[in-house]
């Protein structure tokens, strides 16, 4: 009996956030704000202007679309995406910097609420992407990026994207959850 009242409570709790995240939403949609790739698992990420999403597959110019990422055996996770907003909050907890794509994922977006993108769809420049899931960090990105980074984005790790449409991605794009 105990087990149907905290289902109950939980249902309700996660009905009241949701009610709750859209009555605070800043605005429709985000943007773009910065782009970033690896043309090798490991290899540093460089900064981007713009990149073409490539159904299926990723970013053209990037590790997983090129069937070099270091997950891409198991997890298949074509694009990347972190909230701008995520990675300030690890840079005042933990004092790392983030801004030059040590975070190792692909698109960094603002102004978008993160429990909003499961299982939704996004229009991102002229890509439709779908969310995947969430894209915790590991191991690996303490040995690529430095000791701690794993730690100081903790659960803001980002989330997983699978293109559906492929088209332009420039920084500056607007980003509608649809």
């Amino acid at each position: 009996m105990s087990r149907g009242i905290a289902s109950m409570f939980l249902d309700r709790l996660n009905a009241r956030l949701k009610q709750f995240v859209r009555c605070c939403r800043r605005a429709p949609g985000g943007r773009v704000t910065a782009i970033f790739v690896a043309d090798a698992a490991g290899a540093p990420m460089r900064a981007c202007e713009r990149t073409l999403a490539l159904v299926d597959q990723g970013l053209s110019e990037d590790r997983y679309a090129l069937g070099l990422g270091f997950w891409r055996l198991t997890d298949g996770c074509q694009v990347t995406l972190i909230l701008a907003e995520e990675l300030l909050r690890a840079e005042r907890r933990h004092g790392l910097p983030l801004d030059a794509g040590q975070h190792r994922r692909n698109l960094v977006v603002s102004g978008l609420i993160g429990v909003e993108l499961r299982g939704r769809s996004l229009r991102i420049g002229e890509a439709l992407l779908t969310w995947h899931r969430v894209r915790p960090p590991c191991g690996h990105l303490d040995r690529v990026a430095g000791a701690g980074m794993a730690k100081a984005l903790g659960r803001y790790g980002g989330h997983c994207l699978r293109v559906r449409e492929g088209g332009l991605i420039r920084v500056g794009d607007e980003v509608t959850v649809v």
